[in-house]
């Protein structure tokens, strides 16, 4: 799977799962703060990972991940 594979998939879930405006999906958007992802988002995010890209994320994994590129980035480094 390639980067703009993951992004489409990721931005797809993003907008159905957590309803969040596909207009804020930018690479540089932050988490928290632009798309209001909340702790509560996370376990969401953590178990579509695993059922999207078959892998599990830890939540330490996320601690470095601030912006949805780097979320982005993450999961092409998993998938590598």
């Amino acid at each position: 799977m390639n980067r703009v594979e993951i992004e489409e998939k990721v931005n797809a879930f993003l907008v159905d799962e957590l309803e969040i405006d596909a207009e804020k999906l930018k690479p540089e958007a932050r988490l928290k703060e632009d798309l209001g992802v909340d702790s509560l988002d996370l376990v969401d995010i953590v178990v579509i990972v695993d059922k999207t890209f078959g892998f599990k994320l830890r939540p330490d994994e996320m601690k470095g991940v601030a912006t949805l590129g780097q979320f982005y980035d993450h999961i092409a480094s998993k998938m590598a």
